[in-house]
């Protein structure tokens, strides 16, 4: 198209969207009203393309153009599901926008974008394109290296990355075909174009001993290994048990002070102890390992444990955010040996109130390294004249050395009894303030937990619920009061101060209209109702919970209750806990495993002088409470993974078996069956059902036959047979047992041959 047309073409356009202000028209509708030449037609579409791309005129969705208007640009991070769309999840928090395949360019799931909304459709989310890409997630993908005929690639193993990765014969590392490796990405390409990659780890086969597990640490780039430089920084600390450090801590190497942990743990940066005082009232000291006396700031270490933002727990492993000698040694609290300790005392009056407390550097001597298995044993003996029988009875490893867990076998009946009176007492003490904290609103999310047992070889034997015993929900209490205190405490400070002095708050924000409509609609299928008024309370949302009481469906809605909730977040500005029903809370007891706690140790020790000393530098506090909230959602989706990982792996030696289920989610596609015994989920599809031509109700949660009437809802128990594995994909397909061959009714056929099986 020569120039003069072009331009007079651009002054047509121009003045053709001024007159029609506030309209948009399809490529074709705007050439006739032109009359473009048929023969300019193909050039006329690329001029529109290219006004739109300089912003000269507005593309708008289903490829119409109009007038410019200032785009409604906004950041978020970038969630895809398996499918292949996704939605944009805000920074601003403000609701979610949908991103179709075709409009995320070159972006995957996990990136933070910059996203065009678009004006929306009624009763829908808005929608939106990927702009710009601000920050890359990860550099490196897992995945089953191939060869085609002209060329090698990768296909990932996280579904939610749909493009494959290309790989030069140079940059293969010698892999064999069906391998999992890791490649580092080298150039992310744009939309309908491959990545490129090099490989930089051969992982193994699929099936080799724990690639299963190393592969999801590698493509959520955890490494269980420190760097040199940082090995040799923390072989140079010592204990620094010296006169002087002792003398000026409050010594608290006589009482009886000991830990609570699973039987497998390795890292106890916990321990409790309690005191009968006179009058009635109770000394609660709750003692947490004092790691930032051994991390200085800017160390190495201490920008690799930022980096980290916490410890990951995989199913067979941990990836821990600070090295060993600090997480299992020096900081961690082991029985029969002094620790120092930052220590949370409180005196508690009969009816749980704190009528009193101090914050305190302390130097520590723990007597027993107990497990939750074994206070469980020893708080409901009956009788302790036989020590080592009154402590194994139920209890696998209770009585046994297991790493060093105490063998309360050993001791005389003296001491156990002691220590029985002990926990005795601190279980009345946490259940009066659970009570409590439930009498004020306070929501109890106590979901179960799949547990996994693994054989030597890393193979997985048995699938189950982790057992819940009393003796958690005590060190769950003492935990949160004491985390409650500290932050507490520093609201006091703050107030007298005169200075701004930031903080680090855990927050949880009251759940969202649009997602309490969601469980509403949800809750409603099941045959409940949940009404939350026009202001949603913990207390509202804790008695519809305690309501249900039909247990297979307690779970199902527990669970989709937790996500129904907003994510709780480290931040520096407090907006009180939701959840807990707390109008200030922080984390202050885990500083081995979670960056945040390190920092509000570092903090209170600075606001805590004669004269408060505010802590300065980069990262801001406010960015390190954005990092490891980002790194805690990272964790999380990585623990789950490993543990798919494992329970995909048991029930693919089960193919054939039937178990009883629950309806836990109905889509399009099919619906969703979780075995209770096991919370493993796998997929009916409705490729399966074929006794009938089912239609999806979305109002009802439904799947319903088009000419038996027959209806699968949610919530509905079923009988399943493992049908189909899908290691890679970590999806387990179920079909019903009680289905009975094709249907051959004259609708069903029609329908088939018109849209195909669904």
């Amino acid at each position: 198209m020569p120039n003069r047309i072009k331009q007079q073409y651009e002054r047509s356009l121009l003045e053709f969207f001024n007159r029609y202000s506030g309209r948009a028209f399809k490529a074709r509708a705007i050439s006739r009203e032109l009359k473009v030449p048929n023969r300019d037609y193909r050039r006329f579409r690329e001029l529109l393309k290219t006004m739109a791309e300089f912003g000269q005129i507005t593309r708008f969705k289903g490829n119409q153009y109009g007038k410019a208007v200032k785009p409604i640009l906004v950041n978020g991070r970038l969630q895809v599901k398996t499918q292949g769309y996704g939605f944009l999840i805000r920074d601003d928090g403000r609701e979610d926008v949908f991103i179709s395949q075709k409009n995320m360019g070159s972006a995957v799931h996990g990136d933070r974008v910059q996203v065009q909304v678009w004006a929306r459709q009624a009763g829908k989310l808005p929608e939106g394109q990927v702009k710009n890409i601000l920050e890359r997630r990860r550099d490196r993908v897992v995945g089953i290296f191939m060869e085609a005929k002209d060329y090698n690639y990768l296909i990932p193993d996280d579904f939610k990355i749909n493009r494959d990765i290309y790989v030069s014969p140079a940059d293969s590392a010698h892999a064999n075909p069906g391998q999992k490796v890791v490649a580092e990405i080298t150039d992310w390409g744009e939309a309908g174009r491959m990545p490129s990659g090099r490989v930089i780890e051969i992982l193994g086969y699929p099936d080799d001993p724990g690639v299963d597990v190393l592969s999801v640490a590698r493509g959520f780039n955890l490494n269980e290994h420190f760097s040199h430089v940082i090995e040799n920084e923390v072989a140079k600390v010592s204990q620094d048990q010296t006169d002087h450090e002792i003398s000026r801590r409050l010594d608290l190497r006589d009482r009886l002070i000991f830990t609570i942990d699973p039987e497998d743990s390795k890292d106890f940066d916990d321990a409790i102890s309690l005191i009968p005082l006179n009058g009635g009232n109770y000394q609660l000291g709750v003692h947490i390992a004092d790691v930032s006396h051994f991390v200085a700031p800017g160390s190495h270490t201490d920008r690799e444990a930022l980096a980290r933002g916490m410890s990951v727990y995989l199913v067979d492993r941990v990836v821990p955010m600070l090295p060993e000698k600090l997480s299992n040694e020096l900081c961690s609290l082991k029985p029969d040996q002094d620790r120092l300790c930052y220590s949370v005392i409180m005196e508690l009056n009969p009816s749980g109130d704190v009528v009193d407390y101090q914050i305190q550097e302390t130097v520590i001597h723990s007597r027993y390294r107990l497990s939750y298995e074994q206070v469980h044993q020893l708080i409901n003996a009956k009788d302790l004249s036989d020590p080592a029988r009154a402590v194994m009875t139920g209890s696998r490893l209770a009585g046994k050395k297991t790493g060093n867990l105490t063998d309360l076998g050993s001791l005389n009946t003296e001491a156990l009894t002691q220590l029985q009176q002990n926990l005795n007492r601190m279980l009345s003490l946490s259940q009066m303030l659970l009570a409590r904290w439930e009498k004020a609103g306070s929501i109890d999310f106590d979901a179960p937990e799949p547990v996994v047992r693994l054989d030597g070889n890393g193979k997985p034997v048995e699938l189950g619920i982790r057992p819940r015993y009393e003796s958690h929900r005590l060190i769950e209490a003492f935990m949160l009061l004491a985390n409650r205190t500290v932050a507490e405490h520093m609201q006091m400070i703050r107030q007298k101060s005169s200075m701004k002095l930031p903080f680090i708050y855990r927050v949880h924000q009251k759940p969202s209209q649009e997602k309490l409509g969601k469980f509403t609609d949800f809750v409603h299928a099941f045959g409940y109702d949940f009404d939350p008024g026009k202001k949603i309370t913990p207390k509202k949302f804790q008695a519809f919970l305690k309501s249900i009481h039909d247990p297979r469906h307690k779970t199902i809605i527990d669970e989709v209750a937790v996500r129904t909730m907003m994510k709780a977040v480290y931040t520096t500005a407090n907006t009180g806990h939701f959840g807990l029903a707390f109008k200030m809370y922080t984390h202050f007891t885990s500083p081995i495993r979670r960056y945040p706690d390190l920092m509000v140790h570092r903090l209170m020790k600075a606001y805590q002088q004669p004269e408060p000393v505010k802590l300065n530098g980069r990262p801001t506090l406010a960015q390190i409470a954005d990092q490891v909230t980002d790194r805690e959602i990272l964790a999380q989706e990585a623990e789950r993974e490993s543990i798919r990982a494992k329970q995909i792996d048991y029930m693919g030696h089960h193919l054939g078996m039937e178990f009883d289920g629950i309806i836990s989610g109905v889509t399009a596609f099919g619906f969703y069956v979780e075995i209770p015994e096991f919370l493993v989920e796998g997929l009916v599809s409705v490729r399966d059902l074929t006794d009938d031509y089912y239609i999806y109700d979305e109002k009802r949660w439904q799947l319903k036959g088009e000419s038996s009437g027959k209806a699968y809802r949610l919530g509905d128990s079923v009988r399943v047979q493992i049908a189909r594995i899908h290691r890679e994909m970590r999806r387990l397909d179920f079909t019903l047992v009680s289905e009975s061959g094709p249907y051959s009714g004259p609708k069903a056929k029609k329908r088939r041959k018109k849209y195909g099986r669904r």
